[in-house]
């Protein structure tokens, strides 16, 4: 772990200068704390706001962005504006991040940046993710990929560095909330949202609502599933959900696992 850092770090010094696709999760922390501590102020993080993001994302990506000491900058992207994303088909992510770098290597030439960096790590380069060819095509980096560090490595070393968000779960964007095929609307991405925020405000921090048609279905950590139930004001809850815009909401007894709605492409590949 601690040579792969070290590599890491030899990566930054070569690359000189660093915009960072910053979405505040732990992997791109980990390239902005790295970067930072290397190259100081030739490092800037950037973080994409759009309805697919939580504001409390956001918020969280600046108050961690300021705790590395790294240059923070926000900006718009649009990717519910473009078809091909909103229909939600199974390569949407390869539209979100055509957005997402289109968007940043402009600003990152015009500031003088050679590379905009990415936080993917090697592990998800064996996972279905389309978006990984979009950043490819753009010319884009991905220090922690280059130098072999896992996600459990990630994780590691951001202890190792003294990130308090070290532990951080897995948050990505809102829209993966949804069914391949099932279209995507601000105000599908806005009640979720708010319905994964009154969960982690009871407490329940590694869960996810999955939204179909009008149905909410919650997921917690399997170990969690019968102390949810019984914890929580499910009448409550509900009706929380409900005023949200939901009309039915449901418990996933298998529990939360990262990628679920993928398993949709293995039975379609069978």
């Amino acid at each position: 772990m601690y040579e792969k850092l070290e590599q890491l770090k030899a990566l930054f010094v070569e690359l000189d200068q660093a915009l960072i696709a910053y979405s505040g999760g732990i992997d791109s922390t980990l390239v902005a704390k790295v970067a930072f501590d290397v190259l100081g102020n030739r490092a800037i993080a950037v973080t994409a706001e759009s309805p697919s993001l939580l504001p409390e994302d956001l918020e969280d990506a600046r108050i961690q962005a300021a705790e590395i000491g790294i240059v923070h900058k926000v900006v718009q992207t649009h990717e519910l504006d473009n078809p091909n994303y909103a229909s939600n088909p199974v390569n949407r992510c390869y539209f979100c991040k055509s957005e997402l770098h289109d968007t940043l290597k402009p600003l990152a030439q015009a500031w003088g940046y050679p590379y905009v960096i990415d936080g993917v790590n090697a592990d998800d380069l064996y996972d279905y993710r389309p978006g990984i060819q979009a950043a490819k095509e753009r010319g884009a980096r991905s220090p922690l990929a280059e130098t072999g560090i896992t996600k459990l490595e990630v994780r590691a070393i951001a202890k190792h560095l003294g990130l308090s968000y070290w532990d951080k779960p897995a948050q990505p964007c809102l829209s993966s909330r949804f069914p391949y095929g099932e279209e995507i609307t601000i105000a599908k991405l806005q009640r979720v949202g708010r319905a994964e925020v009154y969960l982690k405000k009871l407490g329940w921090q590694n869960i996810r609502v999955r939204s179909e048609g009008d149905t909410a279905r919650i997921e917690v950590l399997p170990d969690q599933v019968k102390e949810f139930v019984v914890q929580t004001d499910l009448p409550k809850l509900t009706e929380a959900f409900q005023s949200y815009g939901f009309l039915y909401v449901t418990l996933d007894l298998e529990g939360y696992r990262s990628g679920k709605l993928n398993q949709v492409l293995q039975f379609k590949s069978v």
